[in-house]
């Protein structure tokens, strides 16, 4: 005859011997984590205190001639039957401020007072997190869209002094061809005339490890590495100047602007080979794109007694869009 026990862990002597025992508080909330957002320190950002938008002058570039003694500037031609006087190309980029991008929780008081931890302090964190996701993600997302662009800042087509590159870098999953396209980045950049200072390159985790790990030309002392990372530390900081930076916010998807986005990057943006090529990098200078905040990063809270619990709502208004599309260069099989 079995042995009758008495389970005090267990729920009328049936079902889960642990129960009824008491569950101890580890002291940490496993939210989750943080993810890093890299183009906000990156790119031009300016603030403005009211209206629905701000203007960025865009001027093109002079010529210098030789003159003739006698000849007039206004309406002679130097010996090569170039004009004396250049046609200044001029234009203007609009940022406008997008629609209000919000996110919010409400907490029952009821719901709160049963918690055993500080549950609007996680929320409150987790909202702010999601807003600036989705600013470094949009500003990738344009930084493609430029690169690709036909259209430049004066709205002439076919003038590749003013527009973005694309390289095909062959097989992205071969750290020496990657490495390579970023070095041609920094070559097309240089052609443009494009400052050599503030330079970036973007990256998903499984391309930026192939520079650490499969090419080791970025980190190898025999090339000068300069205090450039190793394979210690995991870390590769530049390629030919360029800042190399791991995203978890490059697309995973084809991309078409919300509703509530009012930029210039309309339509749909295949960047994940549904009808071309897929995209593995962007290469950038910090002029290459634009922020216009007229509501920063803010988080409010407010208690309602008709609904026994507590609002809270993190919001921004800001805009993003394409400054320079010569700046802007597409890694991509």
């Amino acid at each position: 005859m079995a042995m009758q026990l008495s389970r005090p862990g267990m729920l009328d002597n049936g079902g889960n011997q642990n129960a009824l025992f008491l569950k101890q508080f580890a002291g940490e909330v496993l939210a989750t984590f943080e993810e890093a957002c890299v183009m906000m320190p990156c790119h031009t950002v300016r603030t403005i205190s009211n209206g629905s938008s701000a203007q960025f002058p865009a001027v093109g570039t002079a010529n210098a001639r030789y003159h003739t003694p006698g000849e007039s500037i206004i309406e002679d031609q130097d010996a090569g039957s170039n004009d004396y006087l250049s046609p200044m190309a001029t234009g203007e980029i609009t940022i406008t401020i997008n629609d209000l991008l919000l996110s919010g929780v409400f907490v029952a008081n009821i719901d709160e007072a049963k918690s055993h931890w500080d549950v609007r302090s996680e929320y409150t964190r987790q909202m702010g997190y999601a807003l600036a996701n989705a600013a470094d993600t949009t500003l990738i997302n344009y930084g493609l869209a430029g690169a690709r662009a036909t259209t430049d800042r004066f709205g002439n087509t076919g003038a590749a002094q003013y527009l973005g590159t694309k390289i095909d870098v062959g097989d992205a999953a071969n750290g020496a061809h990657l490495l390579a396209g970023i070095v041609d980045a920094a070559q097309k950049l240089d052609e443009k005339n494009v400052p050599a200072n503030d330079r970036f390159c973007v990256l998903a985790p499984s391309e930026y490890y192939l520079l650490v790990e499969e090419n080791k030309d970025a980190i190898n002392r025999d090339y000068g590495n300069d205090g450039n990372g190793s394979l210690a530390s995991g870390v590769v900081l530049s390629v030919a100047g360029i800042q190399i930076l791991k995203s978890n916010h490059m697309p995973a998807a084809d991309w078409t602007p919300d509703a509530g986005d009012l930029g210039t990057a309309a339509g749909a943006h295949d960047f994940v080979g549904t009808a071309g090529s897929i995209t593995k990098g962007l290469v950038f200078q910090r002029s290459a794109l634009g922020t216009v905040k007229l509501m920063d990063l803010a988080v409010e809270t407010e208690y309602q007694v008709e609904r026994q619990g507590t609002l809270m709502v993190a919001r921004y208004a800001m805009g993003h869009d394409i400054l320079r599309h010569e700046a802007l260069v597409e890694l991509a099989v």
